[in-house]
C-alpha cells in the first residue's frame, strides 16, 4: 500500500498502512485464512468500478432539431450572456468613433490643415478620444463606488460590475491605439511637414503659433507640449508592458536580464506612475500649438470628476484602513506554503459572503496592497484570508509569520486592511442552484459562501445577519462544490470547514462537495486501484476519507466537466443554474464554453461567471 502510495504522490503513515491492511482482510477475508487470493480482489475491484460513481450520466440532446432554430438558439443564448457586456462596449465605441469625427472634421477646416492635411486632423481626433479614455480608465478600479452600486439590482442587471478588470484593459488599449494615432502621426507626419513647408505658406498659415519663427524638428520636439508628452508616453509603456501576463504572473519565464525589473511589485509601482502621467497630461493640454482660447482646452472637463472620484476613494481607503483595528488572533502555516490568518473583526465591519479585502503589511511595504478573499462568514466574529505563496508580496509575508511561529515570543506583525468590495462571487445569491468551482487556493471565495450557507441552514428562523443577508433568501437551495487541487496537503488548508460543513450538511444535503486530487491516476487506473478500494472500505466503515481526512470523498484525477453538466442538466431539467469559476483562464474558458453549449442543448440554463482581480 505504500509503494502504491508512494506512485500516486500521496503521504501514508507506517501505522496508517497497517490499519488500512487489516480493513482490506476484513472485508475480503472472510474465512479468516489470513491471507487473500487474487479472485476476490479481482471480484472487489469489479464491483467497485461498476458503481454508480462510475456512471458516465445521461447524453444530452438538442431542443432544436431544425437547424434554423438552432441558429436562432444560439444567437439568443449569446444575447442573453453577452447584452450588457455589449451595450457598454458598443456605447464606448460610439463615443469614441463620434469625438474622433468631430475632432477631425473641426480640423479639416483650419488654417494648420493647408500645412499639415489629413495627418493633423487623424492626430487630433485621435487626441480627443485620449482625453475621453483618460478619463473613463480611472473608473473602473474605484472599487467602493462599484460595490455601492452593485447594491442596487436595478444598476447591477444592467452594467456587468464582475467585468470592470477586464473593462479596465479595454480602456488601456483603447488609450494605446490613441497614443499611437495621435503620438506617431505627429512624430512622423506633422512635424516633418511643418518643417519643410513652403516659409510664404507657413507665414500665411501657422507663423504666429510658433512664435513668428519656422522650427526645425529639434526644435519642434524641444518645445513643452511635445516632451510632456514623450515622458507621458515612456510612462504608459512601462505601466502597460509591466501589466502585461508574463512579466506579472511569471517573470522566471522572461530571459534573464528581465527578470529583476518585472514582476507584481514592478507592475503595481510602474502603475501608479499615473499619478505623474496626469500632472503632465495638464500641462501637455494647456500647452497646445494651435489652441490660444482656454475654453477650447477641453482635458481638464473630462478627468475632473474621475479623478475627484479617485482621489475621494484613496481618502476613504487610507481613513478606513487605520481606522480597522485588526490584530491578528490566530497564524497557521500549512502544506504547500499557505499563511492561514484569523483576524480580530473590525468593530462596523460588515461584509457578505463572496467579498474580498485588500490587505498591507506595512513591515514588508508601507504602500502595496494585495487583494484576498476572506473565507470566513459574515456572521463571524473574526475575519479569516487564506493566502498562498505565488508572488514577492505573498512569499515575503508568508517568511515574516513562518519566522515569528518559530519564536519563543509570539509577536505577529501589524497588519491593515482596506475593504470589503464586491467580487462576482456575490452574485450566488441570484440563483436557486449554483456550480461553484475553484482550482487550488482558488477555493478561498466559495468557502465563505459555504460556511454562510452552513450558518444559515443551524438557523432556526431567516434572522438578519451581518452584511444584511437573510437566512430564507440570501442563500441558494442546492449548491455543488467542486475543488481541484493538485497536492494531498492542500485539504489541511480547509479540513475543519469541511467537517463543519459534512456534519451541518448530513440532514438538508443542500450542499454536495466534490474534491478532485490530479496527482493521483484516474479512477480505473490499476495504478490507482488499492489506493481507490483501501479508501471506499475505509469511508465506508468510519465516514472519513483516506486521501483527504474529511467526511468528502477526494476523486482522482481531473474532473470530467462535460460529464458534471451532464448530470446536473439531467437533475435540474427546466432551471436556471450559476456557474461560478475561480481559476485559471484556460479553465474558465472551458465551463464558459461548456454553459453555453448546455443552455444550447437542454432545457437547463447554465449562466457563467468568473472572478477577476
Amino acid at each position: 500500500h505504500l509503494v502504491s502510495a508512494s506512485t500516486n504522490k500521496l503521504e501514508i503513515l507506517e501505522e496508517d498502512a497497517e490499519d488500512y491492511a487489516s480493513i482490506i482482510m476484513e472485508e475480503l477475508d472472510h474465512e479468516n485464512l489470513g491471507h487473500i487470493g487474487l479472485s476476490q480482489l479481482e471480484e472487489f475491484f469489479k464491483e467497485l468500478f461498476s458503481s454508480e460513481s462510475y456512471e458516465h450520466g445521461y447524453i444530452p440532446k438538442w431542443i432544436y432539431t431544425n437547424p434554423i432554430q438552432r441558429i436562432i438558439s444560439h444567437f439568443t443564448i449569446e444575447i442573453q450572456t453577452h447584452w450588457r457586456r455589449a451595450w457598454i462596449i458598443l456605447a464606448w465605441l460610439l463615443a469614441c468613433a463620434s469625438l474622433f469625427a468631430w475632432k477631425f472634421m473641426q480640423y479639416k477646416q483650419s488654417l494648420p490643415f493647408e500645412v499639415m492635411g489629413y495627418c493633423l486632423c487623424t492626430a487630433k481626433g485621435a487626441a480627443e478620444t485620449l482625453k475621453l479614455n483618460m478619463a473613463l480608465i480611472l473608473l473602473p478600479v474605484c472599487r467602493n463606488t462599484i460595490t455601492w452600486l452593485r447594491q442596487n439590482r436595478w444598476i447591477s442587471s444592467v452594467i456587468p460590475f464582475n467585468d470592470n478588470i477586464n473593462f479596465h484593459k479595454l480602456i488601456a488599449g483603447g488609450i494605446v491605439t490613441g497614443v499611437i494615432l495621435h503620438g506617431g502621426t505627429h512624430l512622423a507626419c506633422d512635424f516633418p511637414r511643418i518643417v519643410g513647408c513652403n516659409h510664404t505658406i507657413f507665414r500665411q498659415t501657422i507663423y504666429e503659433n510658433f512664435g513668428h519663427h519656422q522650427p526645425s524638428y529639434v526644435e519642434i520636439l524641444a518645445t513643452t507640449e511635445v516632451a510632456t508628452g514623450i515622458c507621458m508616453v515612456a510612462m504608459m509603456v512601462a505601466a502597460f508592458l509591466t501589466a502585461t501576463q508574463l512579466p506579472r504572473r511569471n517573470p522566471a519565464a522572461l530571459p534573464w536580464p528581465f527578470r529583476r525589473i518585472t514582476g507584481f511589485n514592478v507592475f503595481w509601482y510602474s502603475h501608479h506612475l499615473f499619478i505623474l502621467v496626469y500632472a503632465l497630461l495638464i500641462v501637455h493640454s494647456m500647452l497646445l500649438f494651435f489652441t490660444k482660447d482656454n475654453m477650447e482646452k477641453t482635458t481638464w472637463m473630462y478627468i475632473a470628476i474621475p479623478i475627484i472620484i479617485y482621489v475621494g476613494e484613496r481618502i476613504i481607503r487610507i481613513n478606513r484602513s487605520n481606522h480597522y483595528d485588526c490584530n491578528v488572533l490566530e497564524a497557521v502555516i500549512y502544506p504547500g506554503k499557505v499563511l492561514s490568518l484569523k483576524l480580530r473583526k473590525p468593530k462596523g465591519f460588515h461584509y457578505r459572503s463572496g467579498m474580498y479585502v485588500f490587505l498591507q503589511c506595512p513591515q514588508i511595504s508601507p504602500f502595496e496592497w494585495h487583494p484576498f478573499s476572506l473565507t470566513s462568514a459574515p456572521d463571524d466574529p473574526y475575519l479569516a484570508l487564506h493566502i498562498r505563496t505565488l508572488g514577492d508580496w505573498t512569499h515575503q509575508i508568508y517568511s515574516v509569520f513562518q519566522e515569528t511561529s518559530k519564536s519563543s515570543t509570539v509577536k505577529y506583525p501589524r497588519l491593515l486592511i482596506d475593504g470589503p468590495y464586491g467580487s462576482a462571487s456575490q452574485d450566488h445569491i441570484n440563483y436557486d442552484i449554483v456550480l461553484l468551482v475553484g482550482l487550488g487556493i482558488g477555493a478561498t471565495p466559495f468557502i465563505s459562501v459555504l460556511h454562510h450557507i452552513v450558518h444559515a441552514l443551524r438557523r432556526p428562523s431567516p434572522d438578519i445577519i451581518d452584511g444584511g443577508e437573510s437566512g430564507s433568501s440570501s442563500h441558494p437551495s442546492k449548491v455543488y462544490f467542486y475543488w481541484v487541487t493538485r497536492e494531498q496537503g492542500s485539504f489541511d488548508w480547509f479540513r475543519d470547514i469541511m467537517n463543519e460543513i459534512s456534519n451541518t450538511n448530513k440532514k438538508q444535503g443542500q450542499i454536495e462537495m466534490h474534491n478532485y486530487l490530479t496527482s493521483v491516476y484516474e479512477e480505473g487506473d490499476a495504478r490507482s486501484a488499492l489506493i481507490s478500494m483501501v479508501q471506499a472500505l475505509h469511508h465506508a466503515k468510519t465516514g472519513i476519507d483516506v486521501v483527504s481526512h474529511t467526511p468528502v470523498r477526494a476523486h482522482f484525477a481531473r474532473p470530467n466537466w462535460h460529464r458534471v453538466y451532464c448530470n446536473l442538466a439531467e437533475r435540474h431539467a427546466g432551471a436556471k443554474i450559476g456557474v461560478f469559476c475561480c481559476g485559471p483562464q484556460i479553465l474558465a474558458k472551458e465551463l464558459e464554453r461548456l454553459s453555453k453549449k448546455f443552455t444550447n442543448t437542454t432545457s437547463t440554463r447554465f449562466v457563467f461567471h468568473k472572478e477577476n482581480y
